[in-house]
């Protein structure tokens, strides 16, 4: 056990930066900061490397472009320059129409307040996917990403790890079950759950674990 806690201690120190604090999300229980990370996921549900999913998303978020609200005020043009700057370019056209059509149903099914998604579900982290899945754009994955970044947050989300990271634990000699690795997070569980995605896609987070 002590040999395991001290690998969660490197992990998180390497690796333990999540998506969200990649793309400057301030992730909070709040509208705007769930509404960024549910538009930051349709994005990483792409097939297109995380990081710049992660850049696309900020840049979105540079131009005023984080609730519902400023999506559907603003020209398409804009959701597709700032993609483009973040080199997000083969999916900038298709991923400007789902941003507008994922605001669509924010704003229309929960008020623009994905606080409502939770209660609704009885906070069931099976039942918030299912939610997560009806927005167009937002899979199996996006929704996998949705609730393994926001367990901070939404404490009845802990302790989500999707198949990859519980694979890079599997791989690490870590306890592969979700509840009992979530314990060694010491409270830290999107940021191990990150980790652990990092060192399963990454060379050089595996190569700095060695270190």
């Amino acid at each position: 056990m002590t040999a395991n806690k001290e690998l969660v201690r490197r992990l998180l120190r390497r690796a333990g930066t999540t998506y969200a604090q990649e793309a400057g999300i301030r992730l909070r229980n709040q509208p705007m900061p769930l509404f960024q990370l549910l538009m930051l996921c349709m994005l990483a549900s792409k097939p297109i490397d995380a990081g710049i999913a992660a850049r696309a998303a900020r840049e979105l978020f540079k131009c005023g472009l984080r609730t519902p609200h400023k999506i559907l005020e603003a020209e398409r043009q804009t959701l597709i320059d700032a993609m483009g700057r973040a080199h997000y370019r083969r999916y900038d056209e298709s991923s400007a129409t789902m941003l507008v059509e994922l605001a669509e149903a924010v704003q229309k099914d929960y008020g623009g307040d994905l606080r409502l998604l939770a209660e609704r579900c009885g906070r069931d982290i099976p039942a918030a996917a299912e939610a997560l899945q009806a927005f167009k754009g937002i899979g199996e994955v996006g929704a996998s990403i949705f609730l393994r970044e926001v367990q901070n947050v939404w404490p009845w989300a802990r302790s989500t790890f999707d198949d990859r990271a519980l694979d890079a634990a599997r791989n690490l000699g870590l306890p592969s079950d979700a509840d009992t690795l979530g314990a060694l997070s010491q409270g830290r569980t999107a940021e191990l759950a990150a980790a652990l995605v990092r060192y399963a896609l990454d060379a050089g987070v595996r190569e700095r674990l060695c270190e």
